[in-house]
């Protein structure tokens, strides 16, 4: 049964929240002096907002939610739900603020981590336009749904408070043309800010960049990773048990939350020790600061019970779920990969010995399998796209689904085959 979510300005200018069954017959109820208490003695009142949940319990979890905001940031979540959304005639300013079908998302579970913004003399200028034309017409033919992409910060805000998104825009209108949707990763530290690039953001600049980042692209892209593997010193410092990472987290989440309430947030995602460091999240940052859990379970795929192994990775992540009454939230695996490369003189990666091309293959075929009916199991991206050679110096530069000058991997045509047989089954 629909549940509301909904906002009231009262005479006074004050902002109440309450959830109803029914908007406009709880709003007559309240003009009528048989609602709440403030609301009785700060009458007139009318509707200025309004959201549908699928339960009481999503809406009373909603509405709890709303009541911590500041008033800044209620008015700002009014105000963008008001820019986007259709008025639904329930009182003066009613707005529905989520949207029968949202075409900036895919049921498939079929994702890949690709490097797209990679266009810097640091990584030898991996992706130009017409690089970014091939893999998207590439991924598209292979039934990529989504792709896991940064919009990094550098790019977009090089001088404190000037913008540009040329560059991203023309990313994004590529994908949307060839129907992938975005995960957008938000980070890393700009130049400006004093900090290394994996160090922890002064918190309000990064809130700022995210919210501008997040306003212009909100009607293309619902998904938001709060930065990339926060629990490991390669890319955010200092490792404090995941504290300044939670507080980033919580804030960044409600601020995103207020500019567009339709949007997704994702934990940034998990590399190592994943139970311990998701209780840690929980603790400080709390359930509502993030909608889904995000880790990088990467597995061995020569180990003979590599599937298991996986699988025992994701039940200590489900379990800590559990224990915090969250356990109906998504689970994405967000980065899951190997090499495929057996060149002999190639440095293996941190698992291990190189997989052949055979052996990537097959790997791929494993992950779009079993792990899919696992529950909370929603999307499974497969790192990388294409190969990055020279670029790490091992053979991690061979996660690649095509190679760099982007003939096709046998892994190519496992995704592919899997893809098709996942749509297949569907229809």
């Amino acid at each position: 049964m629909r549940w509301f979510v909904y906002i009231l300005e009262c005479r006074n200018g004050s902002l109440y929240t309450g959830i109803a069954k029914n908007v406009k017959r709880r709003l007559k109820e309240h003009s009528q002096g048989k609602g709440s208490r403030y609301v009785r003695s700060h009458l007139p009142v009318h509707v200025v907002y309004q959201e549908t949940k699928t339960s009481l319990s999503a809406a009373l979890k909603r509405e709890a939610q709303i009541k911590t905001f500041t008033r800044k940031i209620k008015l700002r979540l009014i105000q963008t739900a008001a820019a986007c959304f259709l008025f639904m005639g329930v009182g003066q300013g009613a707005i529905a603020a989520e949207a029968a079908m949202d075409t900036r998302d895919s049921t498939s579970p079929f994702g890949v981590l690709d490097f797209v913004a990679w266009d810097h003399s640091w990584n030898n200028h991996h992706y130009s336009t017409k690089k970014i034309e091939k893999a998207a017409e590439l991924m598209e033919k292979a039934g990529v749904a989504f792709i896991r992409m940064d919009f990094l910060w550098n790019d977009i805000e090089a001088r404190q408070g000037y913008f540009s998104f040329t560059k991203y825009d023309n990313i994004v209108g590529i994908l949307d043309k060839h129907h992938i949707k975005i995960l957008g990763v938000l980070g890393y530290s700009a130049n400006w800010t004093g900090q290394k690039w994996n160090e922890a953001p002064p918190k309000e600049a990064y809130i700022s960049y995210a919210m501008t980042v997040v306003h212009r692209y909100k009607d293309r892209v619902r998904y938001w990773e709060i930065w990339n593997e926060p629990d490991s010193p390669n890319y955010w410092n200092p490792q404090d048990d995941m504290k300044t990472y939670s507080e980033l987290l919580k804030d960044t989440s409600e601020a995103l939350k207020a500019e567009d309430p339709t949007c997704q947030i994702v934990l940034g995602g998990l590399s190592k020790y994943w139970p311990i460091n998701l209780k840690k999240v929980y603790k400080m940052a709390g359930k509502e600061s993030f909608d889904i859990v995000n880790i990088h379970p990467f597995t061995d795929p020569l180990k003979k019970d590599g599937i298991q192994i996986l699988k025992n990775n994701y039940l200590g992540v489900y379990r800590v779920m559990e224990k915090n009454g969250d356990a109906d939230k998504p689970i994405w695996f967000t980065e899951l990969g190997c090499p495929g490369n057996d060149n002999s003189s190639l440095r293996g990666w941190w698992l291990g010995r190189n997989p052949t091309e055979w052996e990537q293959a097959a790997w791929v075929e494993k992950v779009y399998g079993e792990p899919l009916r696992w529950k909370g199991v929603q999307k499974v991206f497969w790192a990388f796209f294409r190969d990055t050679p020279q670029h790490f110096s091992s053979g991690i530069d061979y996660f690649g689904l095509v190679n760099g000058n982007f003939t096709q991997k046998q892994a190519y045509l496992a995704y592919k085959k899997v893809s098709s047989e996942y749509k297949i089954k569907l229809n």
